[in-house]
């Protein structure tokens, strides 16, 4: 049996995976600081709902330097997965220290933590938000990520460069995964499809960015879930082709490997908003906005690497999963 860490256990990523994993038979101990970003009673019953047994809760903050090492110390992990972070790109240009202190300090003693016990694979989230400036679609991971548009996005990107660093110099097995607009059960309360759906519900106009013409690349948690379990399992190996006066920026000479996990199929605001409308039986009101500083138009993951690596590709409809989205928000709210 396999003892697997993952941070930031009562989020929305961080309950479903863990979920999955005791299932399958792992011993998870799962840590959150359960901080007010939003609702923390959510967090809690998203802790309620994974299995008990192989699972094991411990409230502690990423960034409790000490905490963190004791932790580690304590239970020799196989394997971590850091969800942990500080999430939001708007609420970023409002809180950067916040930021700086979960993405960067908390991810620094993951790291050292992973270094010292040799854990055998470190697994962290990054973000398609580290594309930032770019506009070559698909967005590939081979591409550059050096125009970020948000601080969030600037902490995602450093979480990369931290851990190739790590698995340069120690050896250590690290992927990094960008997410790309993850949605569903349980999802977090600042997102499009939880604060459009109250909008419309409440009869509250919403605003909609860029006018309504930014497209997303949703993927369904399900998806999310199963693409994380599978490159768990998939140790990053060095990439024998790797050159530096050519570097490919998703491998490198190290133990160290860059995914997307998308849907790979990007859906317009406007249509977005039509499946959740069509999923209530209510028409929105609708706010239509300039584009927000810190976003941008448009995103549109290639998951060639991942189908490759793993042989998964996320295929849960946008409307289906809208509709099992509302489904649960009728239940959990409204019941």
């Amino acid at each position: 049996m396999r003892k697997i860490l993952i941070t930031g256990a009562a989020g929305f990523i961080g309950a479903h995976l863990a979920q999955r994993l005791v299932q399958q038979g792992d011993q998870i101990i799962g840590i959150d600081n359960l901080n007010d970003y939003y609702d923390p009673q959510l967090k809690i019953d998203r802790l309620k709902m994974i299995e008990r047994g192989n699972f094991e809760f411990i409230k502690l903050d990423l960034a409790d330097k000490r905490g963190m090492a004791d932790l580690f110390a304590r239970h020799r992990f196989d394997m971590v997965v850091n969800l942990a972070a500080q999430a939001g790109v708007r609420y970023s240009l409002a809180n950067p220290y916040a930021y700086v202190e979960s993405n960067v300090f908390g991810f620094l003693n993951i790291l050292e933590g992973c270094r010292h016990q040799q854990v055998k694979h470190l697994v962290f989230a990054s973000s398609s938000s580290v594309y930032g400036a770019n506009t070559n679609m698909p967005f590939s991971v081979h591409q550059n990520v050096d125009h970020p548009m948000s601080l969030y996005a600037a902490t995602k990107k450093a979480n990369e460069l931290m851990a190739h660093t790590y698995a340069s110099l120690y050896g250590l097995p690290t992927t990094g995964l960008r997410f790309f607009t993850v949605y569903g059960p349980w999802g977090r309360p600042d997102m499009a499809l939880f604060l459009f759906t109250r909008a419309i519900l409440s009869g509250t106009p919403l605003d909609v960015f860029n006018y309504g013409k930014m497209q997303r690349d949703f993927t369904y948690i399900d998806d999310i879930g199963e693409g994380v379990r599978r490159v768990l399992d998939h140790l990053p190996e060095p990439n024998p082709r790797w050159r530096g006066d050519n570097p490919d920026p998703a491998s490198s000479y190290a133990p160290y490997k860059l995914y997307n996990i998308g849907n790979n199929n990007p859906v317009e605001l406007m249509y977005f908003i039509n499946v959740i409308e069509d999923a209530l039986g209510k028409k929105a009101v609708k706010n239509m906005l300039p584009m927000q500083p810190g976003d941008v138009p448009a995103t549109y993951a290639d998951i060639d690497d991942l189908m490759q690596a793993v042989g998964f590709k996320p295929q849960t409809p946008i409307e289906v999963g809208i509709r099992k989205f509302i489904d649960w928000y009728k239940k959990y709210y409204l019941s």
